[in-house]
């Protein structure tokens, strides 16, 4: 496999303006005004060339498809050139029958579980959660082997956090041109900001009670 690409250069490729990658895929929301739109916008994916040898995760609703792109490999989670490619044909599919993107309304969640040992504490959760190892990452990654639920990523802690923070907190993956606006959301809501030490890739935010949320983009990572 040589068509691997970073998110800086899927976002970079033409005809793939409806897309956001985030920390699971290329995203891409488009909303219908039926259940019955919804299917057939499906179904129109359903039957592009080649969707069956690389094919997009899908989300149905009555309002709205969210369609996910990400290539997997047993060493590479990630953007790929044949993403781009189906993220364009699955483009076109709309524009055909009238749908338009709504890169707002793209967002991933990312759960993070902290532990001086890692190996201590994933075997519960892989356990609990009925998950699998990621399989480039295996030592840190588990995943819903049906693409269902959210990822969990444990981090490595030296020890606990001075500020009271909690264990475990949430990323939530963001279009990177929306994290500011999320950020002054969750200020204004209340929040605080705990660190800002590595924006643009995530700011973290606490509640009044000390629970920790990131608000995350794939900038700075390349």
């Amino acid at each position: 496999m040589t068509d691997y690409i970073s998110p800086k250069q899927f976002h970079d490729s033409e005809g793939v303006e409806d897309w956001r990658v985030l920390s699971d895929g290329a995203c891409a929301y488009f909303r219908t005004r039926s259940f019955t739109e919804s299917a057939r916008f499906v179904q129109a994916i359903s039957q592009l060339p080649g969707v069956d040898d690389h094919h997009p995760d899908v989300d149905l609703r009555h309002d709205g498809v969210t369609v996910r792109l990400i290539t997997v490999s047993h060493d590479y989670w990630g953007m790929s050139q044949r993403d781009v490619k189906v993220a364009r044909q699955i483009s076109s599919a709309a524009r055909e029958l009238g749908l338009h993107a709504y890169p707002s309304a793209v967002q991933s969640l990312l759960i993070i579980p902290g532990s001086p040992v890692r190996a201590e504490v994933m075997p519960f959760w892989r356990a609990v959660l009925g998950y699998e190892p990621r399989g480039d990452s295996p030592d840190e990654d588990l995943v819903d082997a049906h693409s269902r639920g959210p990822s969990f990523w444990f981090e490595q802690m030296d020890e606990p956090r001075p500020d009271g923070g909690g264990a475990i907190h949430v990323a939530i993956w963001v279009p990177h041109e929306h994290a500011e606006a999320r950020i002054a959301a969750a200020l204004a809501a209340g929040g605080r900001m705990v660190r800002d030490e590595f924006a643009p890739s995530w700011w973290t935010l606490a509640d009044a009670s000390g629970n920790e949320a990131d608000i995350a983009t794939t900038m700075g990572r390349d």
